[in-house]
Formats: C-alpha cells, sequence, structure tokens
C-alpha cells in the first residue's frame, strides 16, 4: 500500500472569536491511501479544547511513525488495522479511519451512507456559526451569511471574557434581528447557543431565563469540559434539571465512554470526527444515541469539504448538523459536499464523496 501525507492551509474568509480564542487560519493535514490503483483519502489537524489538546505537528508525526507499518496490510481487513489505530491520538486515528473508508466505499463503487444502510436524500438544514465580538461586529457576521445563503439555523457562541452582561447583549440583539428576519421572509428561524465551556455552573443558570426569553433551542456545552470524568458528568447532572432547553454536550463527549457516563444527563451530544478518531467510533455513538433517545449533531473545527463530507454520512441520523467551516474558507482544496439553500445531504459519489478541487 502506497501513501502520501501532506499539509494544507484553511484560511476562513471571516476569523471565529470563541470563549477559548480566535482562528483565521489553520493547517491541516490529507492522507492518501492507495491500493490497487484506488485512493482514498483522509483528513486531520489539531483542536484544543481547553482541557485537551493536539498541534497539527504532533499528529503529523503521529502519522509518519505509523504510516510505513501499513506496508503488506490489505486495507478490505479491517482487523489488521486495529493494532496501528488504537495507541493512535483522536486527529490522528481520524486520518486513517477515513482514509480506509474512503478507499473501501470506493473499491464497491458505493458511497458509506449506502453501505451502512442509511438514507442518502435526507435533507437537513446546517446551522451557521456567529463567533464573539462587539454587537455591531456579530450582526454584520449575521447578515453576511444571509447574503450568502438563506441560513435558517443560527448558532451564536456565548461564553464571552467580557462577562454575562455582553453574552446577554449579543443574544438580545441576534434574537432581534432573528425575529425581524421571520416577519420579513415569513420563514421559522432558530437560534442555538453554544457557549464553549465558558460558563461556571451558577453563571449558566443564571442565563437560563434569558436563553428561553430569546427562544433558544438548545445550550451547547455551558460549562469547561475537565479531564476528570466524575467532574465532569457532576457538572452536567447539576445543569440538567435547571435548563429550559436540550442540553447538548461537544467538548466533553469524544468516545462511547463519554456518551454513556453522560447520557442520563444530557439531551444531545455532539459528533465531530476529530474527536471521536474518525468515522468508525462516530457510526457506533451515532448507533447508542439512537438506542438512548439522544439526538445528535455533528459538527466541525477549522475543517475543508473533506472532513466535513465524511461527517455528512451521518446526516440521516442528525437532528442539528454544524457543518458550516467549509463555507467560510477561501482557500477550500475540495470539493463534492451537497448544498442547495442552507440544506445539505449526504455525498452521493462512492466512498466520501468527495474530490479534490480543479485549479483553474
Amino acid at each position: 500500500m502506497a501513501w502520501n501525507l501532506r499539509r494544507f492551509p484553511l484560511t476562513k474568509a471571516v476569523p471565529l472569536a470563541i470563549s477559548r480564542g480566535t482562528t483565521s487560519v489553520v493547517h491541516h493535514l490529507e492522507l492518501c491511501l492507495d491500493w490497487k490503483g484506488v485512493c482514498g483519502r483522509g483528513e486531520a489537524g489539531g483542536l484544543d479544547t481547553g482541557h485537551r489538546a493536539f498541534t497539527t505537528e504532533a499528529v503529523e508525526k503521529e502519522l509518519e511513525v505509523v504510516l510505513p507499518r501499513l506496508k503488506g496490510l490489505d486495507p478490505v481487513d479491517r482487523d489488521a488495522f486495529e493494532p496501528l489505530l488504537a495507541p493512535l491520538s483522536p486527529p490522528a486515528r481520524c486520518a486513517l479511519d477515513l482514509a480506509l473508508w474512503d478507499w473501501r466505499g470506493r473499491w464497491l463503487g458505493q458511497p458509506l451512507w449506502r453501505l451502512w444502510g442509511l438514507e442518502g436524500a435526507h435533507r437537513v438544514a446546517t446551522s451557521v456559526t456567529l463567533g464573539l465580538g462587539q454587537v455591531e461586529q456579530v450582526l454584520e457576521r449575521l447578515q453576511r451569511w444571509w447574503n450568502q445563503l438563506p441560513a435558517t439555523r443560527i448558532k451564536l457562541k456565548l461564553g464571552s471574557p467580557e462577562g454575562l452582561d455582553h453574552d446577554r447583549l449579543l443574544l438580545a440583539a441576534v434574537a432581534d434581528a432573528i425575529e425581524r428576519r421571520q416577519q420579513q421572509t415569513q420563514q421559522k428561524l432558530e437560534l442555538q447557543v453554544d457557549a464553549n465551556g465558558g460558563w461556571t455552573l451558577d453563571q449558566a443558570r443564571s442565563m437560563a431565563a434569558n436563553l428561553q426569553g430569546a427562544g433558544v433551542v438548545l445550550l451547547e456545552q455551558p460549562l469547561p469540559a475537565v479531564l476528570d470524568p466524575d467532574l465532569d458528568t457532576q457538572g452536567f447532572a447539576a445543569l440538567h434539571g435547571d435548563c429550559p432547553m436540550p442540553l447538548v454536550a461537544d467538548e466533553s463527549c469524544w468516545d462511547l465512554e463519554d456518551l454513556l457516563r453522560l447520557a442520563p444527563h444530557v439531551d444531545g451530544v455532539n459528533l465531530k470526527l476529530l474527536k471521536t478518531g474518525g468515522l468508525s467510533e462516530a457510526l457506533l455513538m451515532a448507533q447508542v444515541a439512537r438506542r438512548l433517545g439522544l439526538d445528535l449533531m455533528v459538527g466541525c473545527y477549522s475543517d475543508s469539504t473533506l472532513l466535513n463530507g465524511a461527517a455528512a454520512q451521518l446526516l440521516p441520523w442528525i437532528r442539528w448538523p454544524d457543518l458550516d467551516s467549509h463555507l467560510n474558507l477561501v482557500d477550500d482544496p475540495f470539493q463534492g459536499l451537497p448544498m442547495e439553500a442552507d440544506l445539505q445531504w449526504a455525498p452521493q459519489e462512492p466512498g466520501l464523496g468527495i474530490a479534490a478541487r480543479e485549479v483553474g
């Protein structure tokens, strides 16, 4: 099996500010596995959730060590790769896992959702993200989204370092803009809030009335994720009964073990492939979540169309898609994630269904 690993930049048209900082450009990795003339692609990059962090450089070194050990392995035989995948960090495992899935789908001539028995025609609106900033800046970003596509699901980042008063100003201003938009378009819009762990338990409780009054339909990761699983779970357990809308775990939920411990205390979880280590774990988590009655979000970091196209394979099971990062890139090297207005659906081509963008 031949392989190639390359680094590429991803530059945001509008930098994104959240409670932990601002991102304008990142570097990701593309992994290509070639066997019998079929190439499978995967993507990875660094991430920092406040309690766990991985750099792109470290991920690249991991892959450079493990990839020469693929020689002689048959990508049809998934079990043969498990000893190599298991010790890797989640983002490094993600790149290899996606490349193997993409290869298998292309080899069989089928998109992954079809191999899993899902409905590939299912369409659902993605949320678009408003980062932190001054009120005027955030409203300008909202209008820019509306100029780009008829965004009906808005995700507002809160947990501002400027405190709850600023969060309340942002919330009120965005809710008012959404109400005006609804009256103008006669179209139902949805407001979500993601605090990215920027609040204490008392702060989250004090914001509940404001969120409810603004018509917020879900609250994502209000409390900081912590490494101690018992302490992390205690935070969600303490807040869940006081939260008047669905409570969703993101930074606190990485794998099936996290999902199972959080399930009694949340209403949904956010599956991000760089956290789950690729589609294999995400698929298992999605199946278990559905059996437990949990709703699902599928999200992204500063990801290209390749990584978001991989996540889109799960869209038939997702209530709250959040796959907008590629829509805010000026140098996305990939294409193929279908979209009409703000509705997304899974790629129809074999494997991940994503191709390299042609350079004119």
